[in-house]
């Protein structure tokens, strides 16, 4: 079988990754993939933007490619699964109606309302005098969330009424986020633990990966700027068997059969951010209709079960019905970011280092290419050292060993990745 996978960053590295171990799979072509991608077994990289839907057509027709799996939320939401299916190829990721969940935020409030999911009360509008009315009444804390796509970073936790009529005078404006921030949605500060959940869904039938959980601020003990994620880990405990019942039967159910009702059947990944409260209730932040990032990395890393067996299955609407199966422990990733990020920062920084991580620890790239034989960055978040221990205390040791061998100018990370499992223990 041969595999496409579209997009560059550290969840594509993984899908490349997880589907090269695959017995069944001969060749995985990244595009346009990265320095990481470019050396990892069975794969190559293409030369073909994301969203150069009948360039990435032509490709997969011209090298017999089986199935094309979508990584970033851009090209589904502009429709690249639309047009796959419109040229008879496989491609495993929801049709753009279908990605609106992540695509407009306001469009996913809807939804939730009309299906009965449980999320947090909120208020969307494109008037900034209204916006500003609804913040002033309601008070603060109050989460300001750019209603399109910002690359993970189009929210705001303002714990002032000022700081938050400054975030929504910069979206309406454009001059934060671009088109995406031009409607907002507001709403209430929920309390409590998030917690990351995917699963693979057929149209009809879905598969549960491992819950994670992600580390969203820049610095330690979340503080700071919201990212795109600075490490992850997996299984999360405040995922108890318990809580998982929620959402499977509040959150994923009502998902795939709302999204069947309206006629537009829901294929593809399905990632929900959820905060579990105080008093062990669900409630959904977001969802992506695509798997997280760093979440995959800590959720594939353990993962024994066929991945690319199980996309190629899903993407023919015969989802397999065996659980999939996972190595014992705590998969743990700490991402490497260059100093800046997620503001202004400099690419084409040589990283050192690489060749001395241990074998057991895997090295997976997201803001990366090759220049003069030598590995720069060419992104905010550009490495995710992985690994996984019996516990989290283990894992966290491992990786954080290895993530001090490497280097490069103003090269930044947290440091308590998994430290809210820890508390726990």
């Amino acid at each position: 079988m041969k595999v496409l996978i579209v997009g560059g960053g550290g969840r594509e590295h993984t899908f490349a990754w997880a589907c090269a171990k695959s017995a069944d799979v001969s060749d995985v072509f990244v595009a346009p993939g990265n320095a990481g991608t470019a050396s990892e077994n069975k794969c190559s990289n293409v030369a073909l933007d994301v969203n150069d839907f009948a360039g990435l057509a032509t490709f997969a027709r011209s090298n017999d490619i089986d199935l094309t799996i979508v990584g970033p939320e851009e090209p589904l939401v502009r429709g690249i699964k639309d047009y796959f299916d419109e040229q008879e190829l496989l491609c495993l990721g929801p049709p753009s109606s279908v990605a609106q969940l992540e695509g407009s935020k306001s469009f996913a409030k809807d939804f939730m309302t009309e299906h009965g999911i449980p999320t947090a009360d909120s208020y969307s509008t494109s008037n900034l005098e209204d916006a500003i009315a609804y913040t002033r009444n309601h008070g603060a804390p109050i989460v300001v969330k750019a209603d399109g796509l910002a690359a993970g970073k189009g929210v705001v936790l303002a714990q002032t009424v000022e700081e938050a009529i400054a975030a929504i005078t910069e979206m309406l404006s454009g001059t934060r986020h671009g088109e995406a921030g031009k409607r907002v949605v507001l709403e209430e500060f929920m309390v409590g633990e998030e917690a990351s959940y995917t699963v693979l869904i057929d149209g009809t039938n879905f598969l549960s990966f491992a819950s994670s959980q992600d580390h969203k601020a820049i610095n330690d003990g979340d503080k700071g700027a919201n990212t795109g994620g600075m490490g992850a880990y997996s299984p999360a405990p405040v995922v108890s068997s318990e809580i998982e019942s929620q959402i499977l039967n509040e959150v994923i159910k009502p998902v795939v059969e709302g999204m069947q009702k309206r006629g537009t059947p829901y294929l593809g990944f399905l990632y929900a951010g959820l905060m579990i409260t105080p008093d062990q209730k669900v409630k959904v932040v977001e969802f992506n209709c695509r798997f997280g990032d760093p979440e995959t990395q800590v959720v594939l890393f353990s993962l024994e079960s066929d991945f690319a067996q199980a996309c190629f299955a899903a993407a023919r609407g015969s989802i397999p019905t065996e659980p999939l199966v996972y190595l014992p422990g705590t998969a743990l990733c700490v991402v490497m970011a260059s100093g800046g990020y997620p503001g202004q920062y400099a690419t084409g920084k040589v990283i050192h280092g690489l060749d001395q991580i241990h074998p057991e620890v895997k090295i997976l790239h997201a803001g990366t290419s090759i220049s003069e034989d030598s590995i720069v960055t060419s992104g905010g978040r550009v490495l995710a050292v992985t690994t996984t221990g019996s516990d989290v205390r283990d894992a966290q040791s491992k990786a954080y060993s290895e993530a001090q061998k490497i280097s490069w100018e103003d090269v930044h990370y947290r440091t308590d990745i998994g430290y809210r499992a820890i508390d726990r223990d």
